[in-house]
């Protein structure tokens, strides 16, 4: 790859202030590519600086190879990875999820509350955490530890409100959110918004994103018994606290979403949702480093979905973080140049229903996917040598099995470089696209084997071709 070609970036982002109208362009569309009818976002200038832009880059169908420096230097020891490491971190940055703000440096947390759950057996913590300029941003964490033993590798979960948690208010949806419509053909606010409804009404709760009152600990920790008996902390966190998922737009075609949660303190980043998400959870790492019942050398982070995209990023951009995202879908584990066949999610697809999660440079791929100079394996290989699962439905129509193989295989050479292939593992569940006791029990063999040493009689680097 041409050195010129190192960066990485943004989202889509931006503020909601309260217009009545909507506004939609009138030019014809094109079949492929960007619309021309779309309003388009605008730019964040970024300490980044820019990148060539898909005219300027050449069309690969071919995998980018992770072990190829930018100057052409291949990647034959140990001593080189971090320097290429770098590299793709930038790239990634530039093109795929946005440029995130530094980690804070004064994360803090404060004790809420406190319960015994499971008989006794578990404790319960509500922890507030603290950070950023002048410490004015807060995410509440729930933290479940076994009394007995300790400290405990941690699964950090990126679900809803945790139990006890404050509820915050959330942005209504974009009007053609969810609807398999382009959303940057509108902008302003959502209809019902416009006749006279609460901006921050919430929307249903379903998967987290809605603001529906928190379960208790005690049906947490019941729902997750699984996990706690192995000798694992579980760690909950609402990731719409720290990003919220909605398309609504301003009336100048910026995202709603950057007016709310942690993108005010740094408006000079153009981080989208997804790396949003991700900076949120290695804050809520930066916490657990000095929380005495955690082994902070041991932690998972998973979601399923975006969370499970969000779960990845994080797992590539904070070496401290092992990655088990689940169900990834379009955006996810899956290569872009392999997505398509079955129906599954595509470069295409994901810029027309949910641009606002990625890097605005991503946008101009539409259509042009071999010109991308990255693929989603990439951020498998920034996880190496730390242990990673992709955790997959065999029939997950919007996840193709044959995508997600050629990540797995695009990325174990960052792996064999540290003779840790068998640490980039891959599970297909038998279900859709869902999160399943089936994937937690796949999820806790493969860090038990791992991180503990425990055999297990499974594979973890099977397809469904092959079961």
């Amino acid at each position: 790859m041409h050195k010129q070609l190192l960066h990485v970036a943004a989202i889509v982002c931006v503020a909601w202030a309260g217009a009545s109208s909507l506004a939609q362009t009138q030019s014809a569309a094109t079949p492929n590519g960007p619309d021309p009818r779309e309003i388009p976002v605008p730019r964040i200038a970024t300490p980044l600086g820019t990148l060539p832009g898909v005219n300027e880059l050449p069309a690969r169908t071919a995998m980018p190879d992770v072990m190829v420096m930018n100057d052409g230097t291949r990647v034959t020891a140990q001593r080189q990875w971090e320097a290429r490491r770098q590299e793709m971190r930038r790239i990634l940055s530039y093109y795929a999820v946005g440029q995130m703000p530094p980690a804070p440096g004064n994360v803090k947390g404060r004790e809420i509350q406190s319960e015994l759950v499971l008989d006794g057996t578990v404790r319960y913590r509500l922890i507030r955490l603290t950070f950023g300029p002048k410490a004015q941003l807060s995410l509440d964490i729930g933290v479940f530890t076994p009394m007995k033993g300790g400290p405990f590798p941690a699964v950090i979960l990126q679900g809803g409100t945790p139990p006890g948690g404050t509820v915050l208010p959330r942005l209504a949806q974009g009007p053609n959110q969810g609807r398999g419509e382009n959303v940057l053909l509108l902008v302003g606010p959502a209809p019902s918004v416009a006749a006279g409804a609460s901006a921050t009404s919430a929307p249903p709760a379903r998967g987290g994103r809605g603001s529906a009152a928190p379960p208790t600990a005690a049906s947490v920790a019941t729902q997750r018994a699984d996990v706690l008996r192995r000798g694992y902390a579980l760690v909950l966190f609402n990731p719409n606290d720290c990003a919220e998922d909605t398309t609504l737009r301003n009336m100048d075609g910026s995202w709603a979403f950057r007016n709310t949660r942690f993108f005010p303190a740094y408006p000079g980043y153009d981080w989208g949702i997804l790396a949003g998400w991700a900076w949120g959870a290695s804050r809520v790492a930066d916490y657990l480093e000095h929380d005495s019942s955690i082994d902070a050398s041991r932690l998972i982070i998973t979601g399923a979905s975006r969370n499970g995209k969000s779960s990845m990023i994080a797992a590539a951009f904070d070496d401290r973080l092992m990655g088990a995202p689940v169900v990834t879908g379009g955006g996810g584990v899956g290569a872009y140049r392999f997505a398509g066949p079955r129906g599954s999610e595509t470069l295409d697809i994901m810029q027309k229903k949910y641009p606002n999660w990625f890097s605005p440079n991503l946008h101009q791929f539409r259509g042009q996917r071999e010109k991308l100079p990255f693929d989603q394996h990439w951020f498998l290989a920034l996880a190496a040598p730390r242990p990673f699962i992709a955790l997959e439905g065999d029939t997950d129509r919007i996840s193709l099995p044959e995508a997600v193989r050629q990540s797995i295989l695009g990325a174990r050479p960052a792996y064999a470089l540290f003779g840790a292939q068998d640490r980039l593992g891959v599970n297909f569940a038998r279900h859709g696209h869902a999160f399943t006791p089936e994937d937690w029990t796949a999820m806790l063999d493969f860090f038990d084997e791992h991180l503990r040493g425990k055999p297990t009689d499974r594979t973890f680097d099977r397809f469904p071709t092959e079961q």
